[in-house]
């Protein structure tokens, strides 16, 4: 480590690092064209995305009418999204920056997300960002063990050789599963129990730093 007081900062992926949105919508959407149900607004998806497909695709099917055709329909869910991954998703404003001055000062970052492996590894290199993580843990790489299980954390932590570590997320699967593994969390919007809070990526660095005092 240089001069930056954790030696490990992890990122949750979607509405952290990526406005993904859109693309989750889409796919949320088609799934439900298929059982005959309209569409919802990406805004009312928004609050259901972070718990992984499973669950997004749930909540959606429940709020429409009722989620019996589910497992029916995941996979439906998973095919358009693969082929749509990256169609508006992109870093929210500032990220690559951050993601520089972090690396810069001896930082290794990392993803951990509620996203599948799969899904994570394809995103990440559809819009060049691979490179810059040490590893990538997602919702199902401990299988039976995402967020807000602790496990992800901690295996990114052993994966990235050890040290002080932090998280980076935006939803409370983010905040509980750092806290159980005993790290701070700073959080991309309110969210209960953060440690702290930022509405502007470039602020992050300084964040962090506090954070640690």
């Amino acid at each position: 480590m240089a001069d930056f007081p954790f030696d490990i900062v992890g990122f949750d992926l979607d509405g952290t690092l990526v406005d993904s949105a859109g693309d989750l919508a889409a796919a949320v959407n088609h799934a439900l064209a298929v059982a005959g149900r309209p569409p919802f607004p990406v805004d009312r998806i928004r609050p259901m995305i972070g718990g992984g497909a499973r669950l997004m695709l749930q909540s959606a099917l429940k709020a429409s009418g009722g989620d019996e055709r589910l497992d029916e329909l995941l996979p439906v869910l998973l095919g358009f999204y693969e082929a749509n991954i990256a169609v508006t998703t992109r870093p929210f404003p500032g990220v690559i920056a951050t993601l520089d001055a972090l690396a810069a000062r001896g930082v290794t970052l990392a993803v951990v997300t509620n996203k599948r492996e799969h899904f994570t590894g394809l995103l990440l290199n559809e819009l060049g960002l691979a490179h810059r993580f040490a590893c990538v843990i997602g919702g199902d790489t401990i299988p039976g063990k995402a967020k807000p299980d602790p496990a992800p954390i901690v295996e990114m932590i052993r994966r990235c050789g050890g040290g002080r570590a932090a998280f980076v997320g935006d939803s409370m699967y983010d905040v509980n599963a750092a806290r159980a593994a005993g790290i701070p969390v700073a959080t991309y919007g309110a969210v209960a129990g953060a440690d702290a809070v930022f509405d502007d990526h470039g602020e992050l660095p300084g964040v962090l730093a506090r954070l640690a005092g």
